[in-house]
């Protein structure tokens, strides 16, 4: 009787066992099947740049400083996503967009941007400083992540299409988040067009931070980019007011990532052809006592009422 009762426990759990393996087959089965089904519908690229994610393992953020220029920004987006992706760098692409009544700050955009990226996403390793009318036509230019102790200056002076002298690090320009954070971004002191790149450049020079270029290119100044940008329709704010040729002569040790003053008025998710791309719509802050050049239109108003007053 004994051996009957042991015959039976054996025979129903080989039964559990059996059952376990049929259902395990099964599911395997209906697994493969959908992995199947999910590559038939375009999961072939998505598995890719995850892959890309996994081996490479460093996230770029591109930060575009932005300020009314649209029909610029809609050739951009699609350009350099597809050409990011033919290098599988994976990436995200943020505007800044400059939304209050002073005038165009590119080093206080892309310090603001920096830090709302970095609070959104933490996954972001390195940043991109791109201007939104330089296009690269050259596949060997490399948006990888940055070699050690340098940042990655892709719009090298022998190769940017207007800007040629040995200290210009404007344009397009990588560096991962921990420099950005050491040099303490840019300088919040310049309004209007241009040499915030200069200043950022002596803050690299300081922390012995050494600039990469692109090397065995076989292009140059007329063809490594295109630049998208008409002189004729949009001028560059190039005026000077109050003190502010004396000021941002200098290396500026006062302003910087830390104290940039800033709003974020709104975020756009928006598909530019179907490429995701994060709008924020940022109000920056001035101090008139210490920058009166962020109005300069203020500047010819106070001059003219000085005028009149005999002074």
């Amino acid at each position: 009787m004994k051996i009957n009762t042991n015959l039976t426990i054996m025979m129903f759990k080989a039964k559990i066992l059996l059952i376990g393996v049929i259902l395990t087959l099964v599911i395997t089965l209906l697994l493969s099947l959908l992995y199947v089904r999910e590559l038939e519908n375009g999961g072939n690229i998505r598995s890719k740049e995850q892959a890309s994610s996994m081996f490479k393992g460093n996230k770029l953020g591109i930060i575009i400083p932005f300020k009314e220029r649209f029909d610029e920004l809609l050739e951009f987006v699609p350009h350099i996503n597809s050409f990011l992706k033919n290098q599988d760098v994976v990436h995200e692409i943020f505007v800044i967009n400059q939304v209050d009544q002073y005038r165009f700050n590119r080093g206080s955009l892309i310090n603001a941007g920096f830090k709302e990226i970095m609070s959104l996403y933490s996954m972001i390793d390195y940043i991109a400083m791109h201007d939104v009318d330089l296009l690269p036509l050259n596949p060997a230019l490399d948006y990888h992540y940055p070699p050690t102790g340098h940042v990655n200056h892709i719009a090298a002076p022998y190769l940017h299409p207007r800007y040629h002298y040995a200290s210009f690090v404007g344009g397009i320009l990588l560096i991962t988040k921990e420099d950005f954070i050491q040099i303490d971004g840019l300088s919040n002191n310049y309004w209007g067009w241009g040499l915030e790149d200069d200043e950022f450049y002596l803050r690299l020079k300081e922390a012995k931070i050494g600039i990469h270029r692109p090397g065995n290119l076989t292009t140059g100044i007329s063809n490594t980019f295109r630049h998208n940008h008409d002189r004729t329709v949009r001028k560059r704010d190039m005026t000077k007011c109050y003190n502010q040729r004396e000021v941002t002569r200098k290396r500026d040790r006062h302003t910087g990532l830390h104290n940039v003053n800033y709003f974020v008025k709104k975020k756009h998710e928006l598909l530019i052809d179907g490429v995701p791309t994060l709008v924020l719509d940022i109000e920056l802050k001035c101090n008139k006592t210490l920058t009166p050049w962020c109005l300069c239109s203020e500047y010819g108003i106070k001059n003219t009422k000085n005028v009149k007053k005999g002074k």
